[in-house]
């Protein structure tokens, strides 16, 4: 399904429309699935966490707009992070926290971190902007919505080997870019 598509369903979730999110759900989750299998590594803990992740989406999706990111993207996100929140819940908590727990730095990113962070964002789109729109859009499948080279291959329509030359070659027109 088209991310233009996408990001028309999780506006309509977003004024609450169930239809909707079920048909964002028939036409995503068995990506977002996929994800959550492939961190968990067990298929009932994916099905609650893919579970949860709709749950999110429900909750979430006026916070979509403000964005600006790809849809799938913004999904995968969700999903990712839900199935790591999980990896993390299993981990037995510890009963005390001594004088070492006060020396525990603070994981999240500061300031100057967030800025070179969204710089360097504008940059790589800078550079995805200066390929074909086609390999630009192969690119992020690959690398952002995690589409296989197969698959990749049955959606634009060409060879298999084909597909891996026009992501090597992208990656390295990106490398050069990047290197300005």
């Amino acid at each position: 399904m088209p991310s233009l598509d996408i990001a028309g369903l999780i506006s309509k979730v977003a004024m609450g429309d169930r239809a909707a999110l079920a048909s964002l759900y028939s036409a995503v989750s068995p990506k977002l699935f996929a994800i959550c299998l492939r961190i968990l590594k067990d298929r009932a803990d994916a099905e609650d966490a893919l579970q949860d992740v709709f749950v999110k989406i429900w909750q979430r999706a006026d916070r979509y707009a403000a964005t600006g990111v790809n849809p799938n993207g913004w999904l995968a996100a969700i999903a990712r992070n839900q199935a790591i929140d999980m990896i993390r819940a299993r981990r037995p908590a510890a009963d005390t926290i001594g004088d070492e727990g006060l020396e525990i730095a603070d994981g999240s990113p500061d300031p100057e971190a967030v800025s070179i962070g969204l710089g360097e964002g504008r940059r790589i789109d800078r550079c995805m902007g200066e390929l074909p729109p086609e390999r630009a859009d192969a690119v992020r499948n690959a690398y952002v919505e995690g589409l296989s080279y197969q698959e990749l291959a049955e959606r634009y329509s060409v060879p298999l080997n084909t597909m891996r030359t026009w992501l090597r070659r992208s990656l390295l027109k990106l490398k050069e870019c990047l290197e300005r």
